[in-house]
């Protein structure tokens, strides 16, 4: 993708959600455009800050920390890991990263908690929720939520700032909308539970489906394809 093609690319991007949150009757910055940049080069994201983005979501640990060696000079830039976190690569990404929107399990929260440098300040943290309970998908249920809200909300060096999901594949705006319900009744349960968390945050919508996330209250939109283009065979 040449600069003049991914600054149209981004620029659509941004007129898709402005477009999506004014027919939901939100309010023009009710939601953020967070572009995920995984196997893209760190090139590509160098012209997308340059062209005014500021949050990029990684989903391998080494590729990641490639890339921020490489643009350790673009400030600010906040970078989101969003992939699924093993548990030896949780001091990479709990002294490298700003959000964290995968944790599905207490051992893993424990481990960034732990790991996390002081220096740093709170770690933000999305929960990763399976909203459609597939086997194949990583993601807490629904019914252990809230022991695992309780558990992150209790840890000092994180911050629970809401819910992530990706929802099985839906055809039609109607039925994409049924998990991301789902997911904002979750948050509004949590908030009842836990009214000290700064509980702000619904990750939900990409490419296919951002439309019917904007209009279940999406705070962060995860586009990449609608950015960067089709994503490179990763070896």
């Amino acid at each position: 993708m040449t600069d003049l093609v991914l600054s149209e690319s981004l620029a659509a991007a941004r007129t898709r959600l402005a477009d999506a949150l004014n027919a939901a009757g939100r309010p023009a910055d009710g939601a953020r455009l967070l572009a995920v940049s995984k196997t893209k080069p760190a090139a590509m994201i160098r012209e997308a800050w340059h062209l005014g983005q500021r949050e990029f979501g990684e989903n391998y640990v080494q590729e990641a920390l490639d890339k921020q060696a490489e643009l350790a000079d673009l400030d600010p830039i906040v970078w989101h890991f969003i992939g699924p976190l093993q548990s030896n690569k949780t001091r990479d990404v709990a002294g490298h990263f700003a959000w964290v929107h995968s944790v599905d399990r207490e051992k893993i929260a424990r481990r960034l908690n732990d790991q996390r440098p002081a220096a740093l300040g709170p770690l933000d943290i999305c929960l990763q929720v399976n909203i459609s309970d597939e086997a194949s998908k990583s993601g807490v249920s629904l019914e252990a939520l809230p022991a695992l809200a309780e558990a992150v909300q209790a840890l000092p060096q994180l911050r629970l700032r809401g819910l992530m999901a990706i929802p099985a594949p839906a055809e039609g705006l109607e039925d994409q909308r049924v998990p991301f319900a789902r997911l904002r009744e979750a948050l509004e349960a949590l908030r009842e539970r836990l009214p000290g968390a700064p509980l702000d945050t619904l990750s939900m919508g990409m490419t296919a489906d951002l439309e019917a996330a904007v209009l279940e209250g999406a705070t962060l939109v995860r586009l990449g394809t609608a950015i960067f283009g089709e994503r490179s065979v990763r070896e």
